[in-house]
């Protein structure tokens, strides 16, 4: 497309890396650790903390086992095992997996199927072609995009799929005229937009709803016009700063480098025509994105198939015979298996097929051991038994506030809350027990307590620098977290009003 201004590439920023920030966040936490009480609370029997039952224990760990869990934590991270007598985490325990080896493993076999992919030159004349046909309405592209996104986020918690969206979305937003942050606000915060905003999202709403004892229908209405309202406010936000870089590629944050000016002047003339090889290429990249999506979605539970238990005679969700219910042990096997049937269609041979795959397993590596370092984090809080702490003294500060100071209080201090425990499905479960009850006593609905504290979270996730899906989204699309947070300022601002006054308006109304 063609401009009358272009923009040199720009410095990289000097603010820190996503390692370093994630790391001193790690050191920062273990140092917090020796001022904060060790404390537990009694676990009813689906493993809940129980409101009022809170008492301050001996710390679990001498200085030398102290020393020993910081510098364990990122191996912990990885394949650290939950051990459920103790509660304690370790490489050699016994019990559930706490490390995030799936996610890492995940993010390996995106990368080595993008790049077979991306080997056949396929996917690069497909964009070409896509970005040729929306060179005048990119736009509405952004728009419908971001809204999928959006939505996906606010009904399946959609976050750790989005990695593997980057390979494709880069190179066709640079090449539509915009830059790698247009497809950063794409790819990575509508969705977290849209978790902002859950409506049914079980991870969150259904886990919390669970919790809380109630539907997860309760609140619904008030979640959707939150949804609205955030989703409204960030396609906006996203259209006005894209619109700015293509007329003046001098104001994009990230910049430009040759290869983006160069791609970005690759619609201004028609693409090759696409074979019937690149054809069933790309038709099967479409169909490992469709069966990813279609295998995660946990249909009975938004459907609202149900059944009663026979034992406790509770109405549950109960999930459909054809799903698949997948998670990333399969996903991950389904990126590994259709890098070869690619590579077959593509008549790559072996050597060329595997060192392609491996060279974007490589390539991946760094974005995935983010992953692990942002797990250590929620190690050092769970080995050192301060986590039922910090839920403690939320207890005691929301006690005894009116409807509109406790909606008020419960969102802001779900805010660094959800920093240290996380607002996903864990942190979920770990504070609607004891949080929800404390709504009864302030006259608000347990409905819109479970909504503040997942709009919260969901704010907190679009810059939270422990938030491991994006730091490696950032890391994949060679932004630095300093200029990301340069672009988010002016939205943060606006999601942060927007969703206090429609929770104000809940406790209200």
């Amino acid at each position: 497309m063609a401009t009358s201004k272009e923009a040199p590439a720009k410095s990289r920023s000097s603010f820190w890396s996503p390692l370093t920030i994630l790391l001193f966040v790690l050191f920062s936490v273990w140092l917090a650790a020796f001022f904060i009480p060790s404390g537990l609370y009694e676990r009813d029997a689906s493993g809940s903390p129980v409101p009022g039952t809170y008492r301050t224990v001996e710390s679990p760990l001498t200085f030398g086992d102290r020393l020993g869990e910081l510098a364990l934590a990122p191996v912990n991270g990885l394949y650290g095992v939950l051990d459920p007598a103790t509660g304690l985490v370790g490489p050699f325990n016994r019990g559930s997996l706490f490390g995030s080896a799936a996610v890492f493993l995940f993010i390996l076999a995106i990368g080595g199927f993008m790049t077979v992919v991306f080997s056949t030159g396929a996917l690069d004349l497909g964009i070409h072609h896509l970005a040729y046909r929306f060179r005048n309405r990119g736009p509405l592209l952004i728009v419908l995009l971001s809204m999928l996104f959006g939505l996906l986020g606010s009904v399946m918690f959609w976050s750790d799929e989005t990695l593997g969206i980057y390979a494709l979305m880069i190179p066709l937003m640079v090449a539509l005229g915009y830059d790698r942050m247009v497809a950063v606000a794409v790819v990575t915060v509508t969705p977290f937009a849209g978790r902002l905003g859950s409506t049914i999202n079980p991870f969150v709403i259904g886990i919390g709803a669970d919790k809380a004892g109630i539907s997860i229908g309760d609140g619904l209405g008030l979640r959707i016009l939150l949804f609205i309202a955030v989703m409204g406010a960030t396609i906006a936000y996203i259209l006005w700063y894209a619109r700015r870089v293509r007329r003046d590629p001098a104001l994009s944050i990230v910049g430009l480098s040759e290869a983006d000016r160069a791609l970005a002047a690759a619609d201004a003339k028609a693409p090759a025509p696409l074979s019937g090889q690149h054809k069933i290429i790309i038709a099967l990249v479409a169909f490992t994105f469709a069966l990813l999506t279609f295998s995660i979605v946990p249909w009975g539970a938004i459907i609202g198939n149900s059944k009663v238990d026979p034992y406790t005679y509770e109405t549950i969700a109960s999930p459909f015979a054809w799903e698949l219910g997948w998670w990333l042990p399969e996903l991950t096997a389904l990126f590994c298996v259709m890098a070869i049937v690619v590579g077959v269609v593509a008549r790559m041979d072996e050597s060329e097929l595997s060192k392609a795959f491996i060279r974007g397993v490589v390539d991946f590596t760094g974005p995935a051991f983010l992953v692990v370092v942002a797990r250590a984090i929620s190690v050092i809080m769970t080995n050192t038994q301060t986590i039922d702490t910090v839920l403690h003294s939320m207890e005691g500060l929301l006690g005894s506030a009116s409807a509109l100071i406790f909606t008020a209080l419960t969102f802001l201090i779900s805010l660094p809350l959800a920093f240290l425990i996380g607002g996903g499905a864990a942190g979920t479960a770990l504070v609607m027990p004891v949080l929800a009850p404390l709504g009864d006593f302030a006259g608000v609905d347990r409905a819109l307590v479970l909504t503040t504290w997942s709009a919260a979270g969901g704010w907190m996730a679009l810059i939270l620098p422990i938030n491991a899906i994006l730091i490696a989204g950032l890391a994949l699309a060679k932004v630095g977290y300093g200029e990301y947070l340069r672009f988010m300022a002016p939205l943060m601002g606006a999601l942060l009003v927007i969703s206090l006054a429609a929770l104000l308006l809940g406790a209200v109304v």
